[in-house]
């Protein structure tokens, strides 16, 4: 052919197309057959999961075409509010209860008073010097003489004789004396007129002083020495001496409280808390005082020449007045 496509090349574009068309078949023919369809059950549908609205947004959200650079700010999202979580409120819980502090110890309450004596203008009688009114030193006062009022009566003196020689116990009117009783000075002044003995009147009525008293002087109680006993008879101690003050009175005793068992020891037991009693008709007076074994050894102790504090009995505390109340109706 002249002018066109050579027939050559014609028929090896047939034969190339032939080729490939068996080619083709041979593949369709010879491949394996599939296997056969089955129906297969429907799987069960999952339950949906709510995925947070932030990564829901996130998903959702179409990716920039060009990602962002470092220097350029990032876009602002629009994220969903946070669902309000409903809390439940805890339990009211009353406040605990304030523990009141304990309460301060009570003080027991005394079971003795005392009373402070003046050492200006009170002194033992035991022992005080006794003069005439010219200041001549004439005895010693040894012991008192009291009625069942505790009211003193007489005094007995040692009058003094020569060198010892001649002394006499004279009892005299307490009527008879004056008191000093301030510190280092002569006590008691008998008065008694200028040249006359100093006994003789009172020997004219009572007669030298004896140990015992007589049907007389059964009243009258001789005060040194004496036993005082509590209302059952129990033993308080021995009155060894007496505090006079200037104007005459008796102020306090001196017991002795020692025993045997105990220690020897003096207190002042103020004349207020000492009774003067007669058991029985017939009986002379006896000294008693309300002191209990306790308040003998919680009263202080006696010494001369130290502050003096006179004990008695504490009273019993006072019981609360019980009030009634009247029911209105």
């Amino acid at each position: 052919m002249s002018g066109g496509v050579p027939r050559q090349h014609v028929i090896r574009w047939i034969l190339a197309w032939i080729l490939l068309s068996v080619l083709a078949g041979c593949s369709t023919w010879f491949a394996p057959k599939p296997p056969p369809v089955t129906e297969q059950p429907a799987p069960s549908p999952e339950p949906e999961t709510e995925s947070p609205p932030e990564a829901a947004s996130e998903a959702s959200a179409p990716e920039p075409a060009n990602p962002p650079s470092a220097h350029a700010e990032a876009p602002e999202t629009h994220k969903a509010p946070p669902r309000p979580v409903h809390r439940r409120p805890p339990p009211h819980r009353a406040p605990p209860a304030e523990t009141p502090p304990p309460p301060a110890p009570v003080a027991p309450a005394p079971i003795v008073t005392t009373r402070l004596l003046s050492s200006n203008d009170t002194r033992s009688l035991l022992d005080a010097r006794v003069q005439r009114p010219d200041g001549k030193v004439i005895g010693r006062a040894i012991d008192m003489f009291v009625d069942k009022e505790g009211e003193p009566i007489e005094m007995l003196v040692n009058l003094s004789g020569f060198m010892g020689i001649g002394d006499r116990k004279v009892r005299f009117p307490w009527s008879a004396f004056t008191f000093n009783m301030a510190p280092k000075k002569t006590a008691i002044t008998l008065s008694v007129p200028r040249g006359q003995p100093p006994a003789a009147e009172a020997l004219k009525k009572h007669g030298p002083a004896s140990a015992s008293a007589t049907h007389d002087d059964a009243p009258l109680l001789r005060l040194i020495d004496a036993t005082v006993e509590r209302g059952d008879g129990s033993r308080v101690g021995r009155v060894t001496d007496v505090l006079i003050d200037n104007h005459a009175a008796p102020q306090a005793a001196v017991l002795d409280v020692g025993s045997l068992i105990h220690q020897r020891r003096r207190i002042a037991a103020d004349w207020s808390a000492l009774r003067f009693v007669r058991k029985n008709k017939d009986d002379g007076l006896t000294v008693q005082a309300d002191l209990s074994d306790a308040q003998v050894e919680a009263a202080p102790s006696y010494e001369p020449e130290q502050p003096v504090r006179a004990v008695s009995p504490a009273p019993p505390p006072a019981k609360p007045a019980a009030t009634s109340t009247a029911s209105s109706r």
